[in-house]
């Protein structure tokens, strides 16, 4: 079979290719992919046919629907390869700096040269953006993929372990501390305190409190705007905190983060050392 003038290498296109991405990434992930992983693909599926009004959100803001930017591969007709990416903007050693969240190729098109066509397209982009460094998560039994990174520059630098459980367990019995603990959501605008206990957590300079969220000032600030656009993207989040006796910091914070499909909730969790 010849093949097609459009098949190649060629930018992503939100407006239209987010429901054919969204079926790539179900096989390319199929061994790995979580309930929180199948939500996302719901997620990007229902935004696809919001029509006109998709036009609107990827107008407003590129990454306001969590998708990012990037490249992908067409072949015989079909999206078979893609790289996703965003920038990672905050505080200053991080301004320069950007997250890579897909690296996807089809099983049938593997051992092509579709991922490393994809990564070098990629990067080259991120540099014209000014970057200086680059994120990526890679599951530490995929030795191909490392060596691919390995080859493009990349150094591993943290490894991290995500726990899982299943909605449907019941749950263990409340602990009961002799003191009593006192969870209260955090006032309008009082950011301060739960970045002061992040750095604490994790000091600037050792990463972020996730492999995909950097620690800068901007994760923690809910100005009217990302507020907005958490509405239209139909995302929902909540924020719990446990404060000191004389309110002065922040002991312990809790997200709880949810999608439009609702099923799965993300938790990240930061208790002061």
């Amino acid at each position: 079979m010849s093949a097609s003038p459009s098949d190649g290498l060629r930018p992503m296109y939100i407006r239209t290719d987010l429901a054919p991405l969204a079926d790539l990434l179900e096989v390319a992930f199929a061994s790995t992919m979580d309930s929180s992983g199948r939500s996302s693909l719901e997620e990007m599926r229902s935004l696809s046919r919001l029509g006109f009004g998709l036009s609107l959100l990827t107008g407003w803001s590129p990454h306001a629907l969590g998708v990012g930017v990037g490249y992908v591969w067409q072949a015989d007709g079909k999206i078979v390869g893609n790289v996703s990416t965003f920038p990672a903007h905050g505080a200053a050693y991080m301004q320069r700096a950007w997250v890579i969240v897909n690296v996807a190729v089809h099983p049938d098109y593997r051992q092509r040269g579709i991922a490393q066509a994809l990564m070098e397209a990629t990067l080259e982009m991120i540099r014209g953006e000014g970057a200086d460094r680059v994120y990526l998560q890679v599951d530490r039994d995929n030795l191909t993929a490392q060596r691919l990174y390995e080859r493009l520059g990349f150094a591993s630098e943290s490894n991290w372990i995500t726990w899982k459980r299943s909605s449907n367990r019941t749950p263990p019995e409340p602990f009961q501390p002799h003191h009593p603990i006192h969870i209260t959501h955090p006032r309008f605008g009082e950011w301060q305190p739960e970045y002061a206990l992040a750095q604490a957590v994790r000091p600037p300079g050792r990463g972020g409190i996730g492999w995909l969220q950097p620690l800068h000032e901007g994760a923690f600030q809910r100005t009217w705007w990302r507020n907005l656009l958490g509405l239209l993207a139909l995302n929902g989040s909540e924020k719990l905190v446990i404060r000191s006796s004389d309110d002065s910091q922040f002991l312990a914070s809790a997200w709880v983060e949810g999608g439009f499909s609702g099923g799965s909730v993300r938790l990240t969790l930061m208790v002061h050392p």
